[in-house]
């Protein structure tokens, strides 16, 4: 009894998933070319993060604090012209991405980077987006 309900529960499942037509299936949204190179640069940027705050706290020497963080401000440097590639590729020379339409503004405790206006809901000592020390919005 168990496995006549098995063997037709397994042809089900068999006949939907060769039924389903890949004309049915929906069209996925267009993805920014820029949505990786972001993902990117803000991974370096924890990385950056995290690597001061081991020296701080003297898990790295002085040599290796060193040596990682150029090679971290090295692949910074080939994120950013990479964007800057892109940006010429899709003639947007010296403009920004165009940003993602919100619903809603989102309500910030008045944290601003002076240097690129990003806010943000925690205090930070070095902003998300372009890595200089952040100072509290007044």
């Amino acid at each position: 009894m168990i496995i006549a309900i098995t063997c037709i529960l397994a042809i089900a499942v068999i006949a939907f998933i060769l039924g389903v037509r890949p004309q049915d299936l929906p069209v996925p949204e267009p993805e920014s070319p820029f949505q990786h190179l972001d993902e990117r640069k803000a991974a370096i940027y924890e990385n950056l993060r995290d690597l001061q705050f081991e020296y701080r706290v003297g898990k790295l020497s002085d040599d290796d604090y060193q040596a990682t963080k150029k090679d971290l401000q090295k692949e910074l440097a080939s994120v950013l012209a990479e964007v800057d590639r892109v940006k010429i590729q899709l003639g947007m020379n010296g403009a920004v991405p165009p940003p993602v339409p919100k619903a809603a503004p989102v309500k910030t405790s008045g944290l601003v980077c002076h240097a690129c206006g990003a806010k943000f809901e925690k205090e930070l000592k070095f902003c998300g987006e372009c890595g200089k020390p952040m100072k509290v919005a007044r």
